[in-house]
């Protein structure tokens, strides 16, 4: 497989903002991806409710998930939203994280989540207390972007990849 090739980058550092905004373009995208993962494991498994195989099915659906993050990343270093808001992950060499980094990124960004989902049942949160809890908990997680040099989220620190902005002259080469 011919390496990828290099696209021109903004030096400077990508806005909390823009990536936020690709974020919730990717989460409209990855409803779709989620939903066709559960039809196909519910017809599969011939499941007639949601208690059934749930804990199976959640695990279905991360692997899936993962599928497609690392699958696109170690690829070109680009899901959809990101082309659109011409973003791209890249590790420490420029070109699109490696198979083991991708991982490590896809991983860490459960970071986001988990800790308020781990505190639900550890503290008997009610359901509203836990959304306000994880409510909080990504504000600060987006936040500790701003306390790092190059703005990157601390699950890109962790795997050693970052964000960075692919110019408009990139973009139609």
């Amino acid at each position: 497989m011919p390496p990828a090739v290099a696209l021109p980058v903004e030096p400077a550092p990508v806005s909390i903002r823009r990536r936020l905004a690709a974020l919730v373009y990717e989460s409209v995208l990855l409803f779709g991806v989620v939903f066709a993962a559960g039809l196909a494991f519910s017809l599969v498994m011939q499941q007639r409710n949601g208690y059934t195989h749930h804990n199976a099915m959640a695990a279905w659906i991360v692997f899936v998930a993962g599928a497609y993050f690392v699958g696109f990343w170690h690829k070109g270093g680009q899901t959809l939203p990101m082309k659109t808001w011409r973003l791209r992950v890249i590790g420490p060499n420029d070109q699109p994280p490696t198979l083991a980094r991708a991982t490590l990124r896809y991983l860490a960004a459960w970071l986001w989540f988990l800790p308020p989902l781990v505190m639900h049942p550890l503290l008997n949160l009610s359901i509203p207390h836990t959304l306000a809890l994880e409510a909080c908990w990504f504000v600060i997680w987006a936040a500790s972007a701003r306390f790092s040099h190059d703005r990157q989220f601390l699950h890109d620190r962790i795997a050693g990849t970052r964000i960075v902005a692919i110019t408009r002259q990139g973009a139609t080469a």
